[in-house]
């Protein structure tokens, strides 16, 4: 796996330019977005002249912790969200997250010819077969220092060539395409099902029941560092993922859930 960020062989010398009527009109169209099936017909439209590419697959959530969601969208048979799962995906697109992230968090060309998808468990074998064909990718991310629900969004295409204005111009329409796409409901498999009582008996490791007692007790980050003789970095990791577990937001709301459904 080789990522470029300067003209390399595999980009097309290319000076083209969207004009402001252009990106006017781009934008306008994005915010009628209200279908899956539009933002396919859209980005192989419109978003072909600037981003050339047979496959996006986009990822957000929390790449630290390797909680991520993804959507695949593509005209090809076997490239569908619902084909892949999500952890098929999950190593390979935060080493690409934090690659971006390290780097200037600047768009970057990924050669593909010897195949980053080899290694995946796949278990679809159209989707391996379409994605054994892909040559390059550009790459580009959006961080969430709000919401903490980083984004990272992957184009792929089967030619070997790239012009490299797509890595301007993944700057400029990353946002719009970005917008889009959080204008849409989850698919159904993305949707997050609650747990039973059952199931969320054995959903805590023992390490994340011991914090949970600590945060009952009203203790802090730094104070449950100190008795754990951990950092308070990595309980607050920890919090991160027992918030996702019981479906919370916030120390109170775990506290509750936590106590209701382990304690009761």
């Amino acid at each position: 796996m080789k990522a470029e960020e300067k003209l390399n062989h595999n980009e097309l010398e290319d000076d083209s330019i969207i004009t402001l009527d252009d990106l006017n009109s781009l934008a306008s169209k994005s915010l009628f977005i209200h279908s899956h099936f539009d933002l396919l017909l859209w980005l192989q439209g419109d978003i072909q002249q600037y981003i050339p590419h047979k496959l996006m697959i986009a990822a957000w959530g929390n790449f630290a912790l390797g909680e991520l969601h993804i959507d695949v969208v593509s005209p090809l048979p076997g490239l569908r969200t619902a084909k892949v799962a999500t952890e098929n995906f999950t190593g390979l697109l935060g080493n690409l997250f934090k690659y971006w992230e390290t780097n200037s968090k600047s768009p970057f060309v990924l050669n593909m010819d010897k195949g980053i998808f080899n290694n995946q468990p796949l278990n679809c074998k159209d989707t391996r077969a379409q994605l054994q064909k892909m040559k390059l990718a550009l790459v580009h991310g959006i961080k969430d220092l709000r919401g903490g629900q980083d984004c990272l969004y992957v184009f792929i295409d089967t030619s070997g060539k790239m012009p490299t204005s797509a890595r301007k111009m993944a700057s400029v329409l990353l946002p719009y395409i970005d917008s889009s796409l959080r204008q849409l409901e989850h698919l159904p498999e993305q949707l997050y099902r609650m747990p039973t009582a059952s199931e969320l008996a054995g959903l805590l490791s023992s390490r994340e029941s011991e914090i949970m007692d600590w945060v009952k007790r009203g203790k802090t980050n730094q104070d449950i560092g100190m008795i754990l003789n951990i950092s308070a970095f990595t309980v607050k990791n920890h919090l991160q993922r027992i918030f996702k577990k019981l479906d919370v937001l916030n120390r109170a709301q775990a506290v509750n859930e936590y106590t209701r459904t382990f304690q009761a």
